[in-house]
């Protein structure tokens, strides 16, 4: 089994309670990576019984070596257990040495079902929208300022320089923060670069390692089946609001409640909260967004194959019947759309867009 997330995502802490009897190795650990690096058949084989091996992308050496070793005992499963804060290399890895061999999930910080309570008033989803998801800052009463601008250094020394060369780790810091203030958009990346004064390529580059490590999530534009022209840009998001609201330096819950971005965070907390209802529940569904070149557009497609079902979110309380206009606009007029806000009870708008209050929302109930 490999489970893939960003840092502080609670993978070992996870793994480590669901599996007790397993033996736990931590790659972090730069005697224990050397050993594995140096020699790993022997590390693999000096293993006893069923192991955890934590960021395993530090020593990609050991994966073979774990097939010859699944391949000898094919009869007993579960035997390793992999993790990693690096999705795409790791993946790379697996498809190639445990093709067939592996079961893949990813987790993300903690969903508002993880959560003790949800908040149905827009005050207290700001709050904690403003803590993030990570479960330290998430439950924990400590200065969440220090939390992540320690993250912040942890991951630009640990995972950046160790993934590739950045050699101005300042200009790196300023292109995430340009991203940040653009979360919830279509990605622009000619203008970051510029604006960054870096080159496409590095920027191209820099954005796949926040990509890999899971920093970022980019929604890809739904187009299939579909002949009218739309936008090819993906749509910029944070996998964790609260590292976006310290990266765009807001103090509090309630200056990003009535700022100019309050909108964004709420999309933005929506889109990866649905994308962590789908790791954590294995739903067999796609997430798009579609708008097209007349700026036509629905904020999210959940695609399952045989249905599509539109979405548009409104960080609002009070509705009014022109928010249901989009779908007339776009080509699914015929499906049953969502509006989700901060609306208290269910509205059907329309025949085929119902308003309903965020946090009400399953896709469980859609297949």
């Amino acid at each position: 089994m490999v489970l893939t997330g960003p840092r502080q995502s609670g993978k070992s802490t996870l793994l480590k309670k669901v599996f007790p009897s397993y033996d736990y190795i931590t790659l972090d650990d730069t005697n224990i990576r050397l050993m594995a690096k140096t020699d790993p058949a022997l590390f693999i084989e000096n293993l006893n019984g069923r192991a955890i091996i934590d960021e395993i992308q530090y020593a990609p050496e050991l994966l073979p070596h774990i097939k010859i070793s699944v391949d000898r005992n094919r009869s007993k499963n579960g035997r390793f257990i992999l993790t990693g804060s690096q999705i795409f290399p790791l993946i790379a890895g697996i498809s190639e040495s445990l093709a067939g061999r592996a079961a893949l999930f990813e987790l993300l910080g903690f969903s508002w079902e993880e959560l003790k309570t949800i908040p149905k008033n827009a005050k207290d989803c700001y709050k904690q929208i403003f803590r993030g998801f990570y479960p330290v800052p998430a439950i924990q009463k400590i200065d969440i300022q220090t939390y992540y601008g320690s993250y912040i250094s942890t991951y630009l020394e640990r995972d950046i320089r160790q993934i590739q060369t950045v050699q101005d780790i300042s200009v790196f810091q300023s292109f995430l923060q340009l991203l940040a203030a653009r979360a919830g958009a279509l990605l622009s990346l000619n203008n970051i670069a510029n604006e960054c004064g870096i080159s496409h390529t590095t920027a191209k580059r820099w954005l796949s390692l926040l990509e890999t490590t899971r920093i970022i999530y980019l929604l890809k534009p739904y187009s299939r089946n579909i002949t009218k022209r739309i936008v090819k840009n993906p749509k910029l998001y944070f996998t964790d609001t609260g590292l976006l609201t310290y990266l765009l330096k807001y103090p509090n819950a309630d200056t990003l409640m009535a700022g100019p971005q309050a909108g964004a965070f709420f999309e933005n907390m929506l889109v990866i909260e649905l994308l962590k209802q789908k790791f954590n529940h294995n739903f067999r569904c796609e997430l798009y967004f579609y708008r097209d070149s007349n700026g036509n557009e629905a904020d999210i497609i959940l695609d399952f194959g045989n249905k599509q079902i539109p979405i548009e979110i409104k960080s609002s309380k009070n509705l009014h019947p022109k928010f249901a206009n989009f779908i007339n606009h776009i080509p699914f007029k015929d499906k049953s759309a969502y509006l989700l806000s901060f609306v208290e009870h269910e509205i059907r708008l329309t025949q085929n867009v119902k308003a309903m209050p965020w946090w009400k929302f399953n896709p469980s109930k859609l297949y």
